[in-house]
């Protein structure tokens, strides 16, 4: 597999570190000049911008947070002025007020340039069909890997998500070669393929699939059914989108694109920096952006990362396939959803919060069923009233959410409880 950017992605570690240095110092500089919130943050904790020499100083930061970034919505965190920036990225929050992430034409060269790293990663090139069907829009998925694709050279299909007829189409009839898109939308298109007896007229050969947890044994699947070598990549909006990391032909990790984001491991209770092969927090440093450069971001993801040799010969930092979050953020088809964004609907609706979210995974695709408890008023209506109160939280929960649950109206304290709290989630699926 080539390098899209072989002098940095095979980079001797001394320079890498010399690099990131540099970096480092000049954007801890230019936050603490055009920040207010931060600098704030940085004057309580009793740090100077002259206190930041290398790398090695990156403790001595203060950590952000999505609730620093939710508080300062939506301009708090905007590092240049308004008229420098060229784009906006979100993602959804906590209580339905969005993360906004901010692009100036420079930030969306890296961010390209880093996806156009894990498409070439891949195996791609310009003699590829990239068939991109992430969602476009605010989510950073389908501007991504576009970009990259167009970086790299190759034919991009701009598909945007839904409507797989369509998808398998364009697909069979442009010849694409590279599938970006969920894991969980992958199995399904794998599975309509193989239905409509159209396995031997597609030609794909590798699948660049993330923004929901996935098993080994689902990629297994996936590439024994398509016939493909099927990649990792991870991002957040946040940071930039996908491209923060990516998967190589060794499978073993995904290397951290450390030109532009220092990773930390850290203890989630402490705030420690643990060393190398120690799972905990990721932790996030900008050293490139100017629009929204975040500085020691807590990811709350759960990971390991190694500085291992690698068979494909980038020296880049891995990080392990995530093992779990830290708050109670749930990914369901690529969507984050939050337990207290149900209960704002819930409650805005007149119902009281008492629910339970049961997700299961079914021929690879995500399940979501959302049960509620009525009130002992709401308990006396009919059957056809039962059934439009359901139809009313889905229409509500997609608002909020962006993605429908299956709604089921429960008898009043028919919601299990242990110790006087419920369960809130009952996650089947095998990831």
């Amino acid at each position: 597999m080539g390098y899209y950017q072989g002098e940095v992605e095979c980079a001797e570690r001394e320079a890498m570190r010399e690099l990131q240095s540099k970096r480092l110092v000049e954007n801890v500089a230019h936050v603490y000049e055009n920040v207010p919130h931060y600098r704030k943050k940085m004057d309580d904790k009793g740090v100077a911008p002259g206190d930041i020499k290398s790398v090695d100083d990156l403790y001595k930061l203060p950590f952000l947070t999505k609730d620093d970034l939710k508080d300062a919505y939506p301009y708090g965190y905007l590092a240049v002025p308004l008229s420098e920036a060229v784009r906006i990225q979100s993602t959804s929050g906590t209580t339905g007020k969005r993360v906004v992430a901010f692009y100036t034409h420079g930030d969306i060269d890296l961010w390209e340039d880093c996806c156009a790293r894990a498409i070439m990663a891949a195996g791609g090139g310009r003699d590829d069909v990239v068939h991109v069907c992430y969602g476009y829009g605010l989510f950073t998925g389908g501007p991504g890997l576009n970009g990259g694709s167009h970086r790299v050279g190759s034919l991009t299909l701009p598909m945007s998500s839904g409507n797989t007829e369509r998808q398998i189409q364009f697909m069979t009839d442009l010849e694409a070669t590279i599938l970006c898109c969920t894991p969980s939308y992958a199995a399904f298109l794998a599975e309509s393929i193989i239905e409509q007896g159209l396995r031997g007229q597609i030609k794909l050969k590798a699948g660049i699939f993330g923004a929901e947890a996935w098993s080994e044994e689902m990629r297994r699947d996936i590439e024994a059914r398509l016939g493909i070598k099927a990649y990792d990549i991870y991002g957040l909006t946040e940071i930039s989108g996908p491209g923060v990391s990516f998967e190589c032909s060794d499978q073993t990790g995904m290397h951290v694109n450390e030109d532009h984001f220092i990773p930390e491991i850290i203890d989630p209770e402490t705030g420690e920096v643990l060393p190398d092969g120690q799972r905990g927090e990721l932790v996030f440093t900008c050293i490139t952006k100017k629009a929204f450069p975040l500085l020691r971001y807590r990811t709350r993801d759960i990971c390991v990362l190694s500085r291992k040799p690698c068979s494909c010969g980038r020296t880049l930092v891995k990080m392990s396939r995530l093992m779990g979050r830290t708050d109670d953020m749930l990914i369901i088809r690529g969507v984050n959803v939050f337990p207290s964004q149900i209960e704002t609907v819930l409650l805005s609706c007149g119902f009281q919060p008492n629910y339970q979210i049961v997700l299961d995974r079914v021929h690879h695709t995500d399940t979501f069923e959302v049960r509620v408890e009525l009130t002992s008023e709401m308990f006396s209506d009919t059957v056809k009233g039962i059934s439009t109160k359901e139809n009313e939280l889905v229409s509500a929960m997609r608002a909020m959410l962006g993605i429908s649950p299956k709604v089921t109206l429960v008898a009043p304290r028919s919601i299990a409880r242990s110790e006087g709290k419920a369960v809130r989630v009952i996650d089947n699926r095998k990831i």
